[in-house]
């Protein structure tokens, strides 16, 4: 019973105001071949053996890591990182468990909220104190690929980390279009609920073109941008879109098995196979699959020129910008880099020896760029 007593000191400060709405929930916590389950609810948490009951979310890591979450003196993120605890399944209920067993009570601190907004309710994380950063994450994932950012820069900023409409625990709403600019009114619209007139904008991926739009089409709303491997119109001709137009997304509603194929698509550890759980989780619903599949055929079809067009709206762009390319992405190649030196002259660019989420592949060399960037 090595980590009973870590644990129990962990349930003892449970503040389950860190999650609005409160999270029930059964957490495995687990450590070598000792594992507990917490017990969560609005009214309080019960540490209990496991018992053999599937749980909503696994959190294990070493005895070391335990005791650095229960002496982290407030610091949610304390235990996180090489070494320390790792998440799995449901990562929304295990970040759910590390905010309100952190025992902070600061303005900063980590919470988790959700936004009521004109478009249905938005899933958030939240850390720090400062200027607001917005934090939008790609496509088939969710708010947390960026908990690397909500622990590296909460020390500068308030970072609001969002599950997009149709993913993790948002609203996944039909019909709606699932482009550019629906989330762009999305976006807006969480800023407006949360009182922030203007924000610096990170975004990954499919993240990356968001925040892109949000700067064409509402630019006033808009600080700086970050943009993380993001997702550009392509260039070349894309002899498929005929195709693609014709196909409707209320297709992917019927169960696919793609949970094997996804798996052996993706290393089994570490931040790659969480970032899996999240997306079999949404991708699990009819609503989320609905979801998935509108987006990825928006990526496909979004226009390189024209009036509408992403790249003839990038020679006007004026806001400063930072790219971040990954040189061994296989999404996004970082042959996209020079059409962007051509097209935006006055972007920065950084180039890290990663893949196509760099502020979990390499979060100290992402959060620092980021960091003096934006200062």
């Amino acid at each position: 019973m090595v980590i009973a007593k870590t644990v129990q000191s962990l349930a003892d400060r449970y503040d389950p105001t860190a999650v609005n709405p409160p999270v029930e929930a059964r957490v495995r916590l687990e450590s070598g071949d000792e594992a507990h389950d917490a017990l969560l609810d609005a009214t309080g948490i019960r540490i209990v053996e496991a018992d053999g009951v599937q749980p909503d979310a696994v959190v294990r890591g070493p005895v070391g890591a335990w005791r650095r979450a229960a002496d982290g003196h407030g610091n949610a993120f304390a235990a996180l990182g090489p070494g320390g605890l790792h998440l799995r399944k449901n990562l929304h209920v295990a970040a759910a468990f590390l905010a309100s067993t952190a025992g902070d009570t600061s303005p900063g601190r980590l919470r988790l909220e959700t936004v009521e907004t004109q478009h249905g309710p938005l899933a958030t994380a939240q850390a720090g104190t400062g200027p607001p950063l917005l934090a939008i994450h790609g496509l088939g994932g969710t708010k947390a690929s960026f908990l690397p950012t909500l622990a590296l820069m909460g020390s500068t900023h308030r970072v609001i980390a969002v599950d997009l409409p149709g993913f993790g625990d948002s609203v996944k709403p039909l019909r709606a279009p699932y482009d550019a600019r629906y989330f762009t009114d999305v976006m807006t619209a969480l800023l407006d609920e949360l009182g922030i007139e203007r924000a610096d904008v990170v975004g990954n991926s499919m993240g990356g073109r968001i925040a892109l739009e949000m700067a064409l089409t509402a630019g006033e709303r808009v600080n700086r941008l970050v943009l993380l491997s993001p997702a550009m119109a392509w260039l070349r001709p894309r002899r498929w879109a005929p195709v693609v137009r014709l196909l409707r997304p209320e297709l992917a509603m019927v169960p696919l098995p793609v949970e094997q194929l996804v798996r052996r698509m993706v290393p089994s550890s570490g931040w790659a196979a969480a970032g899996v759980d999240e997306f079999l989780r949404a991708f699990a619903t009819p609503r989320g699959r609905y979801a998935f599949n509108a987006v990825l055929r928006n990526i496909y079809l979004d226009r390189p020129h024209g009036e509408d067009g992403l790249w003839s709206r990038l020679e006007g762009m004026t806001h400063e910008s930072l790219f971040v390319w990954g040189t061994h992405d296989k999404l996004v190649p970082i042959a996209f880099m020079r059409h962007v030196e051509r097209t935006f002259p006055a972007a920065r660019h950084l180039e890290l020896d990663c893949g196509h989420v760099p502020q979990v592949e390499r979060p100290v060399e992402t959060h620092d760029a980021m960091r003096e960037f934006l200062s």
